[in-house]
């Protein structure tokens, strides 16, 4: 029985999901859009843009060597990822460099798994992202907004049915994809001001010589890039049977 049930989760977490009926991709991509442009929500929804920005930070400062002293979320949120090493380096650029990139290149990834009805892995996938990140986690706020977020998703994926499980990862491919440019926008400005001193593109541009515009233009260019390809991925192909197509009248 043990084995069996291990086996039914198995499939359930490898096989395909059926996809969705096309109106609730174009609605849950509506909601995703108001979530970035309705400012009062975007205040809340954007914590969920800055685990990914400081999750990626932490994985690629861990895949490149450096040694990981930990991650801290504000209620603001803002967030900073600690680590050790050489403080210049391909090590360094990489790490600073996976910010701004990894909300739209996991909004991309998300996109690619739903595209292929892997609807559970992606949830389960999320989820195990979460998990890794929650043991990085060095404050009291960080861990908090983890867990709620981790907390949501399995209740989802667990409890949820087939459109409710679809509807939520959908929802969270599309916020991914559309939030990435906002921040990026953000930091521009907040640039502009002399606001943001020591922000990632002015590391990247004392780093590498490279200005800070020019590695702000590309994070931008990777955020639409990754939207234009995500929205082929999500966006249903409508085809019309022989009965759906209209006839004159009299055949």
């Amino acid at each position: 029985m043990e084995n069996a049930s291990i086996g039914d989760l198995w499939d359930r977490l490898t096989g395909t999901q059926p996809d969705p009926p096309w109106w609730l991709v174009v609605l849950v991509g509506a909601v995703a859009l108001g979530a970035v442009v309705h400012g009062p929500t975007w205040r809340v929804a954007r914590n969920t843009v800055t685990i990914a920005h400081e999750g990626g930070h932490a994985l690629i400062a861990l895949v490149t060597g450096r040694k990981l002293d930990g991650i801290k979320l504000h209620s603001d949120t803002s967030g900073v990822t600690v680590s050790r090493g050489k403080p210049h380096g391909p090590g360094m650029v990489f790490t600073a460099m996976a910010g701004y990139l990894t909300p739209p290149l996991l909004g991309l990834l998300f996109a690619a798994l739903l595209a292929g009805g892997r609807i559970t892995l992606m949830l389960w996938f999320s989820l195990a992202l979460l998990a890794g990140m929650l043991v990085m986690i060095r404050n009291a706020y960080g861990a908090l907004s983890v867990i709620a977020t981790g907390a949501v998703v399995f209740l989802v994926s667990w409890l949820g049915g087939a459109k409710v499980q679809a509807g939520f990862a959908y929802l969270a491919a599309w916020f991914l994809l559309l939030a990435a440019t906002r921040p990026v926008i953000e930091l521009q400005r907040m640039r502009a001001r002399h606001m943001a001193p020591s922000s990632d593109a002015d590391q990247l541009a004392h780093l590498t010589g490279v200005p800070g515009l020019a590695w702000v233009t590309f994070f931008g260019g990777v955020a639409l890039a990754a939207l234009v390809a995500g929205a082929a991925l999500l966006f249903p192909e409508v085809a019309l049977s022989p009965d759906d197509v209209p006839r004159p009248p009299g055949f």
